[in-house]
């Protein structure tokens, strides 16, 4: 995974986190975006994300 994917990974998260916690967004759509939150965060911290391995995806320049 390349430095700008994680970076945006963890962006996204954040402006998620944030709409959550001043109630921008509730209720059943807030539980899936935080779900999709948590997971970028731990896709970016170990550098890992299954579903471009399956989708034969590289962001990464070096190998």
């Amino acid at each position: 995974m390349g430095a700008l994917d994680k970076s945006l990974r963890v962006l996204a998260a954040a402006v998620i986190a944030l709409l959550y916690f001043l109630d921008v967004i509730t209720g059943t759509t807030a539980y899936i975006l935080m779900a999709v939150a948590i997971i970028f965060l731990v896709t970016s911290f170990i550098n890992f994300c299954p579903l471009y391995t399956i989708l034969g995806v590289n962001t990464c320049r070096t190998k």
